[in-house]
């Protein structure tokens, strides 16, 4: 998909981008320059709400636990 920037800088997001990523006119975008790309990030409305989930199936209580029990042999 492809859109050009009018004399005021603005651009229109593809409206298939916009459902995907359920941007709407109250979205902020956070712009990234990594200095050879730029990144166009939607931050969502409720951040904590968007990730709560993002790390299930990583095993993260077994590591915390096993990590306890290691700190506790060493002490």
């Amino acid at each position: 998909m492809k859109t050009h920037v009018t004399r005021r800088g603005q651009t229109v997001i593809p409206a298939p981008i916009r459902k995907k990523y359920g941007i709407d006119e109250n979205t902020t975008l956070q712009w990234i320059d990594t200095g050879e790309t730029i990144k166009l990030i939607p931050i969502p409305k409720d951040v904590v709400k968007a990730l709560r989930g993002a790390a299930k199936g990583e095993g993260l209580l077994q590591k915390l636990l096993k990590e306890r029990t290691r700190d506790a042999t060493k002490e």
